[in-house]
């Protein structure tokens, strides 16, 4: 069964065309005009080892909240659908990832319910031209469009470069371990409810 999905999603303030592929290599096609953020979503998709295209045009002469938060609303989606069932999904999924002297635990279920915990502090109001409340911003959209439930805890750190890709690298480790089929699993759901 293919978990390739195309999505588009057209605003006054954005347009966003996107191809997610959950059985691909970790590579990634990512324009955003936002170039922190662009490596960001390469790092996901690189340790999530998606494959990823993300071509986003924006009101970045407003700021980059719309754009930041729509493109986490079309993956989310695209997660969603290319979880299709949830059968034979492994569903939960947990990293702590290091990013030098950053420490961040990601825990997530494949639930179909949505929620984010974040407990990430960032020292600093921007990285680059990015505003650093925008990350919390774009994993409240993804984990409320894939449906998911996702725990991000800072367990030490103080540079805020480092937690946010920690932030990001820990999530695709969740998810790629989640989404992994479970081979003992076969095509049951994962769930004594036999429905997510």
């Amino acid at each position: 069964m293919s978990r390739i999905v195309t999505q588009n999603r057209r605003t006054a303030e954005t347009e966003i065309a996107l191809t997610l592929d959950l059985d691909g290599t970790g590579r990634a096609e990512i324009a955003t005009g936002i170039g922190f953020f662009d490596h960001m979503l390469t790092a996901l998709a690189r340790h999530a080892l998606f494959d990823l295209r993300v071509q986003a045009r924006g009101d970045l002469h407003v700021d980059f909240h719309h754009t930041v938060e729509d493109v986490g609303i079309v993956l989310g989606s695209a997660l969603a659908e290319a979880m299709g069932d949830k059968r034979g999904l492994t569903r939960f999924g947990q990293a702590l990832v290091p990013m030098d002297e950053a420490l961040v635990e990601a825990a997530l279920d494949c639930s179909g319910r949505a929620h984010l915990a974040f407990a990430v502090t960032f020292p600093r109001g921007k990285v680059g031209e990015m505003d650093s409340e925008l990350f919390e911003e774009f994993f409240r959209a993804l984990a409320g469009n894939a449906r998911i439930t996702l725990h991000l805890i800072a367990r030490a750190g103080h540079n805020t470069h480092h937690l946010a890709e920690a932030c990001f690298k820990a999530t695709a480790r969740a998810l790629r371990m989640a989404l992994t089929r479970d081979p003992r699993l076969g095509e049951a759901v994962p769930s004594t409810k036999e429905s997510l």
